[in-house]
């Protein structure tokens, strides 16, 4: 083995995964490029990766530290251990989660030149960690995760965990810069991406990777290596992936390096050299369909259009394999600036043969690129070499010398990589040639020449001749890579045979030197050279080496010269490589080995010994996998995707992308104790710990209700409220409702929930509450009747999209949490509660404030969001006011379009207001005739804006939060009105077709109304809202149709975009059409005339003018040319093509598409039925931006309301942290900060001044701000007090306050009091004292007046509040009063102990405020020692003693009161049950809750939806925003005809699980019960992955959904009384 320098290796990488007998599960990582450990928490409800990065926490000195630490010293807290080598990826896929780690590993590639080791994954395990997240999941997507599960990973996969390996040696770019074309974990390592640890997991390549050591004819040897990998923009099996796909890959496309280096030279550098080629199927659209699993031969057919995309495929390869150091070796190019691409073709060619179509096409595809003159300085060639004809014919010897004849000429052409790797950078200096250095990389490389272009070879599967016929091209170059490296493979140097002057002294030692020659070393390169005394010249060849040789001399040889003047030893050890990577590709491909392998053994003498062996070992695989293949390729197909995160909303439909966070722990705490039979002494912080997770609280007797204020630990905004159902033997202890308030502080809550309803069912059951803010009362007076349980109409479906849909408030700065549960009404037990989880979703606060990589990237984001013009949702095309004379949509964006001021640097002209958060825009900023700039706007490309949709403007105005109403008013809407007036005229909108009333919505979407404005505005002028609907103004029979057009369209819409995002790699940017996705208008269009040959509208125009000469296109169904004005979108190809049925793979007899191609149908190819879908869609996407972009206003006013933001400030934004952190550490001495935001933040509301920093900037981190702004009360305030939660229970040591830049005069100077205390009742509070600032700063001048400029590394002007002993507390109250003028302030000595001072130990006045004084502060610091998160006291023996008093006395039964008849209603949404006469008194009716799921994808993507989940500070799901409630309706119908109706708001279970709901009173002489489902019904689907097709959801409604065997009614009784027979009717 010959070592090279690698970078320093302390350990190796170790895993270790720890479930806990709580079932809690953490993940240690301890990398070998790391000397510390890091700990990951797994969420246990919802899956999402926990890591702060602070040392104690979650980041230790050692693994054993780290183990320590979780489980409290002691392994018996361990359930079980999981030991690893590497994390490979990570998934939250529901009910659980899959994390994949290697639990062997090979070190397949020990020692790269420069350091670095190739691992490959010899065994691995899924591991699988349940949650208790009761959403929905289908027995679909349970099926396909445990599909992926059965994924073979082992022997198959390879990482490095130090170099980049997804490009050709030596790579230029770092490890975290990888190629992402071979990148197969790309989608299972993004959660540790999304936590900072991105190199926690490895990057994961498919294909093979194995070195070999050989050696030469003298003591010089070498290693070589091979690597293979495989691409993955065409994944697949045999008979689903061949030729190309939408990708533009090719099926079974690898990439084959052969790496070859010699050891040290002289201690200073190692020489090496690198040869790539390619292996692929044909690139053209082709396939092959297999009949059944006996077929003899499989069906070739290829496409209509089989070379779409195949231009793509080749300027990929060029762009990879081009020379981009011409320089380095120009003069070996064919043509200056070429790139040579050889195509060896080795299929079979002649008559009646199957595979002659295939070569056929591929010259004709050739032909046709050629034709098209965009190969640029590609340059192609195809060499056509029938293989197994040939051998056949001639026998294998010939074969082979024929191969070396083609390919000796692109060979020499193209060349090798060859270079040296140097381990001092110094070194490099005086190297000729191309220099590679990277950070992850001791020392560089120097490469001598570069290869340019590279070989390709083709068969039908790219399997076993390709194998055969690379091996026999590589074995050509690495003889020459042997003699370039001075390792001779030649027999004759073996022998002693030599050319050399000094022949008689071959026979000597390496070392020896002929007489009078001596041997030196260069002090600058290392190198030895030579000085022959004898002629006094010198040299550095060595006198007794060979002469020069031919270069590529073998080429020219036989088979019988090759193999007699050449060492087989080294030969064979390639030809194993190429033997076991042959293997490799054939079981990832077709399941099963290779064949036609014998022939790589051609050098072995035993050769012919086992030629009959191998003919009948190709019969048995052939077998093997024509049955797999047939059995197994649909099934690993989906494995594959699924493993790449391709297809999930087809796979996995309801797993969320961004999982919400449970904010409610592990910081979060009670506010006040919870009330409890028992006292106990944590207050009720035991219902927020997951370790506690099977507690029954047990409240007071006789509570009417009982009131929770829970802290969470994040600010966010909450979305799910969770429940953990706990009680006795009896379910009715439990609560039966809940009221839940939110507010970012304890005086500022609003409710938002009230009388929710709590089902009683089995201990343990999770009961998922969702939450929205806020909704306007106003707002529920005038719209949103579908998705509320009062007035319904039994025949109304929204089924195309929620016209009603009701807004609630968004605020990103919740804090307090304050539940009311109240109990069941025929309870006489005390209140049971069990554990409570507030699930929400909280901004990168960490990363804005304190990272300062991170920081300036994401306020950067905010300046781009805020300074941008906004311009309307889809504004370029989606008005489609291209035409010269159409100027509407231009007067309306224009008139309705706030103009956005400057950003300042401070005070009142701020364009955010800092103290609300809002955006301030006077009146006079809007008009009706503004000038609004330059209308015409830069067309953008397909891939970066393909559906033309702007993230964050779906008003045409900056972010605004309601402020104004009169400008709403008098501006959109009015707007909006004139638009329907124009649209109507003076029939009050009843005159409407579905396509203006569509266009009425893209209107009142594109001017940022909602759909209480909307309505308001309607109903002022005495329209009905509802006769505006699109969902009532068509039959019911096209609706359906209509929705199934664009259900399908959402897939479609997703399938193409997340295929043009693949192709797009390794490409240029292309730009894009004007033509958009939908192209659709709000306002009347016509044809431009001219060269348009379609005319679907009425044209206005004689011909075309010069401005839009550009936009006609040919129609790819009827082939004439169409104007961009009668042209449907692109979406309308995808209906018309179905899109290869949203597979990966190619062609089919129908044609081929490449998704970066443009294909385009015009309006008269277009049914009215697919443009009316894509208005639908259109709609759809302009509602999910809206939800969207009033998110992202949301989080920017969170921000705002934190710091000011300063565009000016964001390049030294990363300098002002760093300095911040530093001088944070001059003024804690040593102690830790426990009072800064996010973490920590007011109990109560802070009055501000107006013209002030936010009251939050008193907490924020320091180096976040402008240095010179500071927080100050308003005048008229003489006294404020803070009271600051910390983020965790701490010893507190003191609070320190840092001077305002305004430092401090006679007359502002304040008296600062400070309390702590535990909880928010006033009366628990400790005092701890009490100072006069004024006192303070007498004895230090500095605190007066304005701060003078000083260094960002000193510690700024503060004030120190020390305690004399620290005290334990979660919340510390300050207040700062301004004293009286002349008044007297109490001063304190040091010896004074201040914990003896109380409230009334100073004297107390009113104050008075001297003129133009004002309380001000810059932060607040509070400092002292954090305690572990779970220091909470035992109270596991009081909970014991609280189950103590529960009930175990036998309950009452439930038991089923028959039914005499039952009818089904209404889509089987309404049940009628008919009770038999003298049926007992109802008390409540049964639920098995429904299996069905909310999907992820409704709507086709736009680009903005890309652009959210990369520059988005807030990744919040539609379905959070808007989340979808049902109700159930209950009427009891009485004999007398009174009706009893009760309605019930239904929480989230897993499907199945039963609920029971008890009546408030006995309903006695019952005749009918009627059930009613309502709410947002249709919002749920059935299981996607279990429907055929293109199909998103049964219609009209999900068959999930149905009450048909769902609902039974019961009465209660004694069990007892009712026995064995009574027992048979249990419910």
């Amino acid at each position: 083995m010959f070592h090279t320098k690698s970078l320093p290796r302390s350990k190796d990488t170790s895993v270790v995964v720890v479930v806990l007998e709580t079932t809690e599960v953490y993940i240690v990582i301890g990398l070998s490029t790391r000397r510390d450990t890091q700990v990951i928490y797994v969420d246990p409800t919802t899956g999402s990766l926990r890591y702060v990065g602070k040392h104690g926490e979650d980041v230790f000195d050692s693994e054993a530290a780290a183990l320590n630490y979780i489980t409290d010293g002691s392994r018996i807290l361990s359930k079980s251990t999981t030991y690893a080598k590497a994390a490979l990826g990570y998934a939250v896929l529901g009910s659980y989660t899959m994390l994949l780690v290697a639990t062997q590993l090979s070190a397949t590639v020990p020692n790269l030149p420069g350091g670095g080791c190739i691992y490959t994954v010899a065994e691995s395990q899924w591991i699988k960690i349940p949650l208790q997240n009761p959403q929905a999941r289908g027995n679909g997507e349970l099926k396909n995760i445990r599909e992926l599960a059965d994924l073979d990973i082992d022997g198959k996969y390879y990482f490095c965990e130090t170099r980049d390996v997804t490009r050709p040696f030596p790579s230029r770019m770092t490890l975290r810069e990888p190629d992402e074309e071979f990148v197969w974990n790309g989608w299972l390592s993004k959660p540790f991406k999304d936590i900072g640890l991105p190199g926690h997991c490895v990057i994961l390549l498919q294909g093979f990777a194995e070195c070999r050591n050989f050696g030469g004819t003298g003591q010089q040897g070498g290693s070589v290596a091979l690597i293979a990998r495989r691409s993955r923009l065409h994944p697949g099996t045999r008979y689903l992936a061949r030729g190309l796909n939408a990708c533009s890959g090719t099926g079974n496309e690898v990439e084959c390096e052969q790496l070859v280096w010699a050891p040290l030279k002289g201690g200073q550098h190692i020489p090496f050299s690198s040869y790539i080629w390619r292996r692929g199927t044909i690139p053209i659209w082709w396939g092959a369909d297999l009949k059944n699993a006996v077929s003899v031969e499989a069906e070739i057919y290829v496409a209509d259009d089989p070379y779409n995309g195949s231009l793509q495929y080749y300027q990929r390869l060029s762009r990879r394999y081009g020379n981009k150091s011409s320089g380095v070796n120009a003069a070996r190019q064919k043509k200056s600036g070429m790139v040579p691409i050889v195509c060896v073709n080795l299929l079979r060619y002649g008559e009646g043969k199957t595979e002659t179509v295939l070569v056929d096409h591929f010259k004709e595809s050739l032909q046709y690129m050629k034709s098209t003159g965009k190969l640029g300085n590609t340059w192609i060639q195809l060499i056509n070499y029938d293989w197994h004809a040939t051998v056949k014919l001639k026998g294998q010897q010939q074969t082979v010398e024929g191969l070396w004849r083609h390919l000796k000429a692109p060979t020499m052409a193209i060349g090798f990589s060859e270079g040296n790797y140097y381990d001092a950078k110094q070194q490099l200096k005086e190297c000729k040639g191309s220099i590679i250095c990277n950070d992850d990389i001791n020392g560089g490389f120097c490469m001598e020449s570069i290869q340019n272009g590279v070989i390709r070879f083709n068969c039908a599967d790219s399997l076993d001749r390709t194998n055969a016929a690379s091996y026999f091209g590589a074995l050509q170059v690495f003889v020459e890579q042997c003699s370039r490296l001075s390792i001779s493979l030649d027999i004759d140097a073996m022998f002693g045979l030599s050319t050399s002057r000094y022949s008689e002294y071959n026979g000597q030692s390496a070392r020896s030197l002929p007489p009078g020659w001596e041997e030196r070393f260069d002090s600058v390169t290392g190198k030895s050279f030579y000085i022959d005394h004898n002629t006094r010249t010198t040299t550095w060849e060595h006198p007794c080496q060979e002469a020069p040789q031919k270069p590529w001399k073998r080429f020219d040889m036989t088979f019988d010269q090759f193999k007699g003047s050449t060492m087989l030893a080294p030969v064979n050890h390639l030809a194993e490589l190429f033997l076991l990577a042959g293997d490799i590709h054939a079981t990832l491909y077709t399941g099963s080995k290779a064949m036609h392998s014998e022939i790589l053994n051609i050098f072995k003498e035993e050769t012919g010994k086992f030629s009959k062996f191998s003919a009948v070992q190709n019969v048995r695989i052939t077998v093997q996998r024509r049955y797999h293949n047939f059995l197994n390729d649909s099934s690993r197909q989906k494995q594959l995707e699924m493993f790449l995160g391709l297809r999930l909303y087809k796979h996995l439909p309801s797993i969320p992308m961004f999982p919400l966070k449970v904010l409610s722990r592990p910081s979060g705490c009670m506010l006040k104790p919870v009330p409890s039979i028992i006292p106990m002494a944590d207050g009720g912080s035991s219902l927020l710990s997951f370790k506690k997770k099977d507690i029954i609280w047990v409240c007071q007797q006789g509570a009417d209700y009982v009131e929770l204020f829970i802290y969470l630990g994040e600010p966010c905004q909450v979305c799910q409220l969770l429940l953990t159902v706990s009680h006795g033997a009896e379910d009715s202890s439990f609560p039966e409702t809940v009221d839940v308030r939110l507010g970012s502080s304890i005086d500022a809550l609003k409710l938002v929930v009230e009388g929710a309803c709590i089902p009683q069912c089995l201990n343990g059951t999770n009961l998922l509450i969702p939450l929205t803010g806020r909704i306007d009362p106003e707002d529920l007076a005038v719209t949103g009747k579908s998705a509320r349980p009062d007035v319904q109409e039994s025949t109304y479906l929204p089924l195309l999209y929620d016209f009603e849909e009701l807004e609630g408030e968004l605020n990103f700065l919740n804090r307090v949490v304050a539940l009311s549960f109240h109990p069941s009404a025929t309870s006489r037990k005390p209140i049971t509660l069990g554990e409570i989880e507030v699930l929400g979703v909280s901004l990168p606060w960490s990363d804005i404030l304190t990272n300062s990589r991170r920081s300036p990237e994401l306020m950067e984001l905010l300046h781009k969001k805020l300074s941008s013009v906004h311009c309307d949702l889809g504004s370029k095309s989606s008005a489609n006011s291209f035409l010269p004379g159409n100027d509407a949509h231009s007067s309306v964006r224009s008139s309705c379009t706030k103009s956005l001021p400057s950003v300042q640097s401070g005070g009142s002209g701020n364009f955010v207001d800092f103290l609300t958060g809002d955006f301030d825009i006077s009146k006079s900023n809007i008009t009706d005739n503004m000038s609004f700039g330059n209308e015409e706007e830069e067309q953008t490309t397909f891939l970066d804006d393909g559906f033309d949709v702007n993230p964050f403007a779906p008003a045409l105005e900056v972010p605004v939060a309601k402020v104004n109403n009169q400008v709403e008013e008098s501006g959109c809407t009015h707007l909006y009105l004139k638009f329907f007036e124009s649209l109507s005229g003076n029939n009050k909108g009843k005159g409407l077709n579905f396509e203006q009333m569509m266009k009425l919505e893209i209107k009142r979407l594109h001017l940022d109304l909602s759909a209480a404005e909307r309505d308001r505005a309607l109903l002022s002028i005495g329209v009905i809202p509802a006769t505006v609907d699109p969902n009532r103004s068509i039959d019911y029979s096209y609706l359906l149709k209509l929705s199934s057009f664009a259900d399908n369209l959402a897939l479609l819409g997703h399938a193409v975009l997340e295929d043009r995002l693949n192709a797009s790699i390794g490409l240029e940017k292309v730009n894009d059409q004007t033509i958009d996705f939908w192209n659709v208008s709000e306002n009347d269009e016509s044809c431009y005339g001219g060269a348009c040959e379609v005319r679907a509208l009425s044209s206005l125009q004689a011909s075309a003018t010069s401005e839009n000469q550009s936009v006609f296109v040919e129609c790819s169904q009827c082939e004439r040319a169409v104007c961009k004005a009668c042209c449907a979108g692109k979406g309308a190809f995808l209906l018309l093509n179905t899109y290869r049925d949203l597979k990966l793979y190619g062609g089919s007899q129908g044609g081929g598409y490449s998704a970066l191609a443009d294909c385009f149908v015009c309006k008269s190819c277009c049914s009215e039925m697919i443009k009316h879908a894509l208005y639908v869609d259109y709609v759809r996407v302009l509602h999910s931006l809206r939800r969207k972009d009033r998110t992202e206003k949301a989080a920017l006013n969170a921000v705002n309301q934190v710091c000011r933001f300063e565009s000016s400030r964001i390049s030294d934004l990363s300098q002002s942290i760093q300095s911040g952190q530093r001088q944070l550490k001059h003024i804690l001495d040593g102690e830790e900060s426990l009072a800064e935001f996010p973490y920590a933040s007011f109990l109560h509301t802070v009055q501000t001044d107006d013209d002030s920093e936010p009251p939050l900037s008193l907490l924020a981190p320091l180096g976040n701000g402008d240095n010179k702004s500071y927080w100050k009360a308003p005048q008229d305030n003489t006294s404020m007090e803070f009271s600051i939660v910390l983020g965790g229970l701490s010893d507190v040591a003191g609070v320190a306050v840092i001077v305002s830049s305004c430092g401090y005069s006679t007359s502002d100077c304040p008296i600062v009091e400070i309390w702590a205390s535990n909880k928010i009742q006033r009366e628990d509070r400790t005092f701890i004292g009490k100072w006069d600032v004024q006192d303070i700063i007498s004895s230090s001048p500095q605190l007066f007046g304005p701060e003078k400029s000083s260094s960002l590394s000193e510690a700024p002007r503060h004030i120190k509040f020390q305690f004399s002993n620290p005290i334990r507390c979660r919340i510390i109250s300050i207040k700062m009063t301004l004293p009286l003028i002349g008044s007297r302030s109490t001063k304190f000595t040091e010896e004074f102990d201040l914990l003896s001072l109380d409230d009334s130990s100073f004297y107390e006045s009113k104050p008075t405020n001297p003129q133009n004084s004002f309380i001000h502060a810059k932060r607040i610091v509070v400092f002292g020692n954090s305690l572990r998160k779970d220091m909470s006291p035992d109270t596991s023996m009081g909970i014991m003693r609280m189950k103590s008093y529960l009930d175990r006395s036998p309950p009452l039964g439930r038991f089923r009161i028959p039914v005499e008849a039952e009818r089904l209603t209404d889509n089987d949404l309404v049940l009628e049950q008919y009770l038999l006469p003298n049926t007992p008194a109802i008390a409540g009716f049964r639920l098995d809750f429904f299996s069905v799921i909310r999907p992820c994808v409704t709507h086709s993507p736009s680009s903005s939806e890309l652009d959210m989940r990369e520059f988005s500070l807030a990744h919040m799901e539609d379905r959070f925003v808007n989340p979808a409630i049902l109700y159930m309706q209950v009427t009891v119908v009485k004999e007398s005809g009174k009706l009893v109706v009760e309605e019930y708001r239904l929480p989230e279970v897993k499907a199945n699980t039963p609920l029971y709901f008890d009546f408030p009173d006995l309903q006695q002489d019952a005749r009918c019960v009627i059930f009613r489902l309502l709410g947002d019904v249709t919002a749920f689907v059935d299981d996607i992955s279990e429907l055929d097709g293109l199909n998103l959801r049964n219609l009209p409604l999900a068959s999930g959904l149905s009450l048909s065997n769902k609902i039974k009614l019961y009465y209660y009784a004694d069990t007892y009384e009712m026995g064995k027979i009574g027992s048979l009717s249990a419910v």
